[in-house]
């Protein structure tokens, strides 16, 4: 499991790795990774979380850009001080790729604002060899 951290606009956002070997079937190019992903409000506000902006990568370059609403369904509001938590999972072609992105919010004013997600690296152990 790898762990990547940033902060960006008073928030702290945590990427926790995990390769899904189980679920995972190299000999048919298909890497299947989960992800934790943690918002922390560490500003004086409370917002929402609209909706996501990802740009997945993988180790041949190829780009895929995935938009929604919210997050695994949901669009927590992030009060000042707390976090909110959740898991999904990413599945490449390549043992290995990255992902970053954004998160569109909402502050108590009212002013949308975006939040960087930073690159976080999705990495099979049979990549490391």
């Amino acid at each position: 499991m790898s762990v990547q951290k940033t902060v960006t606009q008073n928030y702290s956002i945590t990427a926790k790795v995990t390769y899904v070997d189980s679920e995972s079937k190299p000999e048919n190019n298909y890497f299947l990774f989960a992800y934790k992903i943690t918002v922390s409000n560490t500003g004086s506000g409370s917002a929402q979380l609209l909706s996501r902006h990802w740009i997945i990568t993988d180790n041949l370059g190829h780009t895929e850009e995935v938009r929604g609403a919210g997050v695994v369904g949901q669009q927590p509001k992030i009060l000042q001080g707390q976090s909110f938590e959740y898991e999904s999972a990413c599945p490449l072609t390549t043992s290995s790729g990255s992902m970053r992105g954004t998160y569109q919010m909402v502050g108590e004013d009212g002013l949308k604002f975006d939040i960087e997600i930073p690159e976080f690296f999705l990495i099979a152990p049979s990549a490391l060899h």
